[in-house]
């Protein structure tokens, strides 16, 4: 089981504190860091100092990491047209020496459109659809050749296709909980299927149908990586499980039933139970970037004994 730090900056983080945090990641073990792409915080967080971009800051960190893995769950389509995006996350997989990967979805948050003058689309899916075709496209077009596409939402004519990632593959990541559409999207494009904050039981519900749909298009539904996102709220003893569930905003028992929450006994059974259902990834969503000490105890009492 892999186990990736997962960051949400819109809620109040400078590049410096993401930066320490993903120093922490690496030194500490962990597979990658990870962080979302939102520009306005949620809830009753006050969101300072304000809003960081995510490929600027991986860009930043591809530079000042050398092992851990980097990318964004998930990167919103309504934010990039396709053929900036290509060319961005290509630049940073060469930055980076080929360790990013691209979680692209369509985009949800349609406050923070409206903050920020972004259009917000009514049909969203199947401009993640054409962005999915462009850009591995762009990627997958051998050097000297040109890519064009001709869709409903997005059209490209004589691109020289460039610049080209570092890896030969940029792994993609698609998640979500639709029942039809999102399986079939994975089934043709993502390299990773991940099921944010979800049940054990849901879990196993969509990852059979991507697997399925997989199968449909004669792809092995066991070529994919399925994962999972969810909260994590670790502690030694009761109370310090409480105080940092306090700290984000949370209640423990809700946090035990929807995220990863108690002992590290009580978090690794829980992970296992991931693990049945077909799950080879979790991403731990850290919401208190100043308490390295807890990353600290998931290295030391979790992650260990998931080696």
């Amino acid at each position: 089981m892999d186990l990736r730090i997962f960051t949400e900056p819109q809620q109040g983080a400078t590049y410096e504190t993401l930066l320490t945090v993903a120093k922490a990641t690496e030194d500490l073990g962990f597979d990658a860091f990870f962080r979302s792409d939102h520009y306005l915080k949620m809830g009753s967080v006050d969101g300072l100092p304000g809003p960081t971009d995510a490929w600027i800051t991986l860009a930043g960190l591809a530079r000042e990491t050398k092992r851990i893995r980097l990318g964004t769950l998930m990167t919103a389509a309504t934010f990039r047209l396709p053929g900036v995006l290509a060319i961005q996350v290509a630049q940073v997989d060469q930055m980076s020496g080929g360790r990013v990967e691209l979680g692209l979805g369509a985009g949800w948050f349609e406050e923070e459109h409206t903050a920020y003058g972004i259009p917000f689309p009514k049909e969203k899916f199947g401009r993640l659809e054409e962005q999915l075709a462009i850009v591995t496209g762009l990627w997958g077009t051998e050097p000297g050749k040109t890519f064009d596409f001709h869709g409903r939402y997005y059209d490209l004519t004589d691109s020289p296709a460039l610049p080209k990632p570092a890896q030969s593959k940029v792994p993609v990541l698609i998640g979500g909980h639709g029942a039809t559409r999102t399986p079939r999207l994975a089934a043709r494009y993502a390299d990773e299927f991940n099921m944010p904050f979800a049940s054990v039981e849901d879990s196993v519900r969509q990852f059979g149908r991507v697997r399925a749909a997989a199968e449909e298009i004669g792809r092995k539904g066991a070529d994919l990586v399925y994962s999972n996102a969810l909260v994590v709220c670790v502690g030694k003893d009761d109370v310090e499980v409480a105080r940092r569930a306090a700290a984000i905003g949370r209640e423990v028992d809700e946090l035990k039933v929807n995220g990863l929450a108690g002992s590290p006994a009580e978090v690794v059974d829980k992970i296992g139970r991931y693990a049945e259902a077909g799950s080879s990834r979790i991403y731990l969503q850290v919401l208190d970037l100043d308490d390295l000490d807890h990353l600290e105890l998931i290295a030391a009492r979790v992650q260990s004994q998931l080696s």
